[in-house]
């Protein structure tokens, strides 16, 4: 029982520390301050807007709430396991065992929400793949990609939205664009930007030959305005064309579908999976505003290179991580050299060990 007693213990002395970075009072502080702001006369006037703030107090007061319920939990866990080291008559140790493992898995997942250092951290997320190097392979390997991010965000219930999809010529795809919308999504899937490289018997080639495939994906925050710098509506060239693909009713038939250009930084931005050509513009502003934020911020021209849409080579020496199908299986991501031999898992969403590892190594 004391060897139990030492591990509530030090799980208490961890989680007093979160408890102490959380900084509780403030949050406190803050879930007023939006209250406050949501109980002002023409608050939902603006829905998007006020989607945006009720949505952000919501998130804050589930923290609050988990932090509180655990420092609870952890307080009478101990109580328990002292009275029954002192009674002979009662064993628990099983049960205190129990809650000790269930404890200890929350605590390791409000250790990993402290990682979440950066200011866009707690934002939704924009998530692109671009088919690279290995042709229709390539194309099926980004629609792999796809599914794995979707069910990635399903696993954590983050909503998700295709804006863009570019159809393979053959099989797959050759690029998409969707919405990730849940707390702290970009702080996690900032982790899968890079180039992600597939290896297998390729199911296109007759003679089963041995293929290797690349994406690029890329991941942004969604930033409604950009803070850097003033962006002149002048600086901007909108063009509409005709929608191609599935989207119901009329996709074809209109032009419905929006690219955005910055003329002085050349960014891009289409938008077509919308239902009419204003939402697809507003959806095409938002993702605008955020690579500009992102252009603005970053000193290093490769990187911004990227944001315009010159840089694609995804191709050998640039991947992030590997996924071998054959032959052998391994998945390894190369930043933290960390890896497992369950690739299917992985295909099927099953990435939070790659996202820890990713974000304790930038610690």
């Amino acid at each position: 029982m004391q060897e139990l007693i030492n591990k509530i213990e030090e799980l208490k002395g961890r989680f007093d520390r979160i408890l102490e970075l959380s900084r509780v009072d403030e949050k406190h502080q803050e879930i007023l301050g939006l209250q406050g702001e949501m109980a002002k006369p023409g608050f939902w006037d603006d829905g998007e807007k006020a989607k945006k703030v009720s949505q952000k107090a919501s998130h804050l007061e589930d923290q609050v709430v988990v932090l509180e319920k655990t420092e609870t939990e952890i307080h009478d866990l101990l109580e328990i396991t002292r009275e029954d080291k002192d009674d002979k008559t009662v064993n628990l140790s099983e049960d205190i065992s129990k809650l000790l493992s269930s404890l200890e898995k929350k605590v390791n997942k409000l250790e990993l929400n402290l990682l979440f250092t950066d200011k866009h951290d707690s934002s939704d997320a924009i998530v692109a793949i671009h088919a690279g190097a290995g042709g229709t392979d390539a194309q099926d390997w980004a629609e792999m990609l796809l599914r794995m991010f979707l069910r990635f965000c399903e696993r954590n219930s983050w909503q998700t939205k295709i804006i863009n999809i570019s159809p393979g010529g053959e099989a797959g795809i050759k690029s998409v664009q969707f919405l990730v919308s849940g707390f702290n999504s970009y702080g996690f899937l900032k982790s899968e930007a890079g180039v992600h490289r597939l290896v297998r018997i390729s199911p296109f080639d007759a003679e089963k030959m041995r293929h290797t495939s690349f994406a690029l994906v890329e991941v942004l925050p969604e930033i409604d305005r950009v803070e850097s710098v003033e962006v002149d509506l002048k600086d901007l060239r909108i063009d509409t064309f005709r929608a191609s693909g599935h989207g119901g009713q009329g996709v074809n038939t209109t032009d419905s579908a929006v690219r955005v250009t910055h003329l002085p930084t050349k960014i891009v931005v289409s938008c077509q999976n919308e239902r009419s050509q204003q939402q697809n513009k507003d959806t095409a502003m938002k993702i605008m505003m955020s690579k500009l934020q992102k252009y603005y911020e970053t000193e290093v021209e490769e990187e911004k290179q990227k944001l315009r849409g010159e840089y694609t080579e995804a191709a050998w020496g640039n991947q992030v991580r590997s996924y071998v199908l054959h032959p052998y299986k391994m998945v390894k991501d190369h930043r933290t050299d960390f890896s497992v031999v369950d690739v299917e898992r992985v295909l099927d969403g099953d990435l939070m060990v790659f996202v820890e590892k990713y974000l304790q190594s930038r610690v």
